[in-house]
């Protein structure tokens, strides 16, 4: 009789070994919530909770546990909807803990979803320091100082990190950067509400949606930024590098000025010139926005938030984070200069921010 090699025949240590690969494998990563008082913190559960709706890049997550926090008591909106939101996100069986230490302990990437900016430096540190890949919802913090804190503890802690508003993967702003009747973007005017918040910085409540928007369509490169301000519009005018040009009009009064106001604008290029897509929505042709097609809404940056949790790199660099707040800072500098031009660099820098 032939000898059989013992390697032909599986050990029980192999296929203990197989067993254990395996289930790493098909084990998806786990996703802590840190603050349920903001709607997306539901509105991303379910994204990756709901059978019908993680599949393709979307699948391989799924948030285990969530730390509530404490509403903030300023702002209503928190008092009014952490209690409902709580409520919600046990739906898609997330276990609700009692601590954020307990919250890292279970989970293996972060999001943090409460409303009020001011927490989230605390917030982030804690993350930052277990060295937890980490997403902030929008805003990144309340003011400049703690938004440039968080990036900073990220560099130092070399954790990944980004935090962005939506509206940067909505199909109809993306596909703008190399629309086949625009060509390369020369300029853009953007419009949007501008809802504003005591307790924070007046720019990153609401207006960081539009400013994120020209980011997307024009990419990193202002040099200065310019706002004429009255009662009625925040009107931003800024320069790119390589000369091209962006206006914003914040819209103050009136019902276009509340959040379901349909932020949208015109793009200009070598090629021609088209609307942009309207929030939600995909790529315009022949200068129409199509309204009928898929709503993506929070869908877009859900994607690209998988694939970071998922070990890909962070789809906003932590470079191109700093301007997009120093944009902000400097407008709101031109304002109290009467509308002078404020330099990106002396913000970055220190020297024009009071």
């Amino acid at each position: 009789m032939t000898a059989v090699p013992i390697l032909a025949y599986p050990t029980i240590a192999m296929l203990g070994l197989a067993v254990s690969a395996f289930n790493q494998e098909a084990r998806p990563v786990r996703v802590g919530v840190l603050g349920i008082d903001n709607y997306q913190s539901v509105a991303y559960t379910q994204l990756f909770n709901d059978p019908r709706q993680n599949k393709g890049e979307l699948s391989g997550l799924k948030v285990t546990v969530a730390y509530p926090g404490e509403a903030s008591a300023d702002i209503q909106e928190s008092v009014d909807n952490l209690p409902k939101w709580k409520e919600q996100i046990q739906k898609f069986s997330v276990r609700i803990v009692a601590s954020v230490g307990e919250m890292l302990k279970e989970s293996d990437v972060v999001m943090i979803m409460s409303l009020d900016g001011r927490k989230h430096r605390k917030e982030a540190e804690a993350v930052l320091r277990a060295g937890k890949p980490l997403f902030i919802g929008r805003p990144l913090a309340a003011d400049w100082q703690d938004a440039m804190a968080i990036l900073k503890m990220a560099e130092e802690t070399k954790t990944p990190c980004w935090s962005s508003s939506q509206h940067r993967f909505s199909p109809g702003f993306i596909g703008m950067r190399n629309h086949p009747e625009v060509g390369k973007v020369l300029g853009l005017d953007l419009h949007g509400g501008y809802p504003t918040h005591p307790s924070h910085s007046e720019m990153y409540w609401h207006a960081l949606h539009s400013v994120d928007t020209i980011y997307t369509i024009l990419g990193p490169g202002c040099e200065t930024v310019a706002c004429a301000s009255t009662p009625l519009t925040e009107s931003i005018t800024a320069v790119w590098s390589d000369g091209r040009v962006a206006t914003y009009r914040g819209i103050k009064t009136g019902d276009a000025q509340k959040a379901a106001v349909k932020y949208s604008g015109t793009v200009y290029g070598d090629k021609g010139v088209s609307i942009t897509g309207i929030y939600g929505h995909g790529v315009p042709e022949r200068g129409i926005a199509p309204t009928k097609d898929e709503y993506m809404g929070y869908k877009g940056i859900a994607i690209e938030m998988a694939k970071f949790f998922k070990g890909g790199p962070a789809p906003v660099g932590i470079g191109e984070m700093r301007e997009v707040f120093a944009f902000m800072e400097a407008a709101q500098a031109s304002k109290r200069q009467g509308g002078k031009p404020v330099r990106i660099a002396d913000i970055l820098k220190g020297t024009d921010r009071k």
